[in-house]
């Protein structure tokens, strides 16, 4: 070792040691200001366009992503207008608004989550309390909802009239064997058929300029399922996923696709194996296909995955790819400079 002693190694090995930690512990914390990152963006799916814009705006301010992409999907869980998410969104078959949420930060590599909470408009804010503010992960049911009042969420009930004229809609044209009648037309409205089997969430992922990472998922989950069900939202490695030394995915579609192939996390896994974001989406996807073969009532005519699934991604470098089964699907974009819909990769084109 010629001149440079044992001694001396050890000393500088143990100094670089504790420099190194005390710099990922500052990081975590903002306190060191780590390298900036090529490009800061805030990514959500389509219905996001309102939730990245105030993201940015966030991100822009020097505010923690974690709490940007929160606050932005919190536009959405609190608008009535969107019935796949929180206030307003579509219930179980019971009639019950169920919702379902998660949250990742990756300076941390903490994670938090609730499921079938009811009664609790944001529970992306009960998720991200539950990882700061309790030992677990994933919280569900009454013990969720008890948790948010012990925090000062106020109850309310969620089922907007809209989305209760939507559920009556569907309990009276269901069946012809029940004891529902509708009131004029047998068949399904049209307003209604979009809403069967509708796996409407939102997803919303930002690196900032330090190169931190954050992400959210919030959903009322699959329309009229049976009361209980849980999707992936709120299930990390399924509907999020946050390395901060790799990326983000997060995904909207059929949940269960997802808990049975932990997607995001593959996503993740691709991403840090050096596909972009894009190619990371859209070879999960084709695994996904691959598994859902097995199961031909989930296939159409020619083999393919008969319901929608989509994945979005960003990396460290702000670089960022969204990809669906099928063709003409889009994702909102921030890039610091522009807000939009772009477009997104996929594997089919619809006969």
């Amino acid at each position: 070792m010629g001149s440079y002693s044992r001694r001396g190694f050890l000393k500088s090995g143990l100094g670089l040691g504790v420099t190194t930690l005390a710099g990922q512990v500052r990081r975590a914390t903002g306190a060191l200001k780590p390298q900036t990152t090529a490009r800061t963006v805030a990514i959500a799916s389509a219905n996001g366009l309102r939730a990245v814009e105030k993201a940015m705006e966030i991100i822009k301010a020097e505010g923690d992503p974690l709490e940007a992409v929160i606050a932005g999907v919190n536009i959405i869980e609190d608008d009535p207008n969107d019935m796949s998410v929180g206030y307003g969104g579509l219930p179980n078959e019971d009639g019950i608004v169920e919702l379902d949420a998660s949250v990742m930060y990756g300076p941390t590599h903490r994670a938090g989550a609730v499921a079938a909470l009811r009664n609790i408009k944001n529970p992306s804010k009960v998720a991200r309390l539950v990882m700061e503010r309790t030992d677990h992960v994933l919280l569900a049911g009454q013990g969720a909802l008890r948790f948010a009042k012990a925090h000062g969420f106020k109850e309310e009930n969620l089922l907007t009239e809209k989305a209760r004229e939507m559920w009556l809609k569907w309990k009276e044209t269901m069946s012809e064997r029940d004891n529902w009648l509708a009131p004029e037309k047998k068949e399904l409205p049209s307003d209604l058929q979009a809403f069967i089997k509708n796996y409407g969430t939102i997803t919303c992922l930002a690196v900032d300029g330090l190169g931190r990472l954050a992400g959210v998922t919030t959903t009322s989950g699959l329309s009229f399922k049976l009361a209980g069900r849980i999707g992936d939202s709120p299930i990390i490695g399924a509907g999020l996923y946050v390395d901060d030394d790799i990326g983000a995915a997060g995904s909207t579609g059929r949940g269960e696709a997802n808990l049975q192939t932990c997607a995001s996390f593959k996503v993740v896994d691709l991403m840090g194996r050096g596909r972009s974001p894009e190619q990371a989406c859209l070879e999960t996807l084709e695994y996904v296909a691959a598994k859902t073969r097995l199961v031909p009532r989930l296939c159409d005519e020619n083999g393919r995955p008969n319901f929608g699934l989509n994945f979005y991604a960003v990396n460290k470098k702000g670089e960022c790819g969204s990809a669906s089964f099928y063709a003409r699907s889009t994702y909102a974009v921030h890039d610091g400079r522009t807000c939009k819909l772009a477009e997104g990769a996929y594997l089919y084109r619809k006969n």
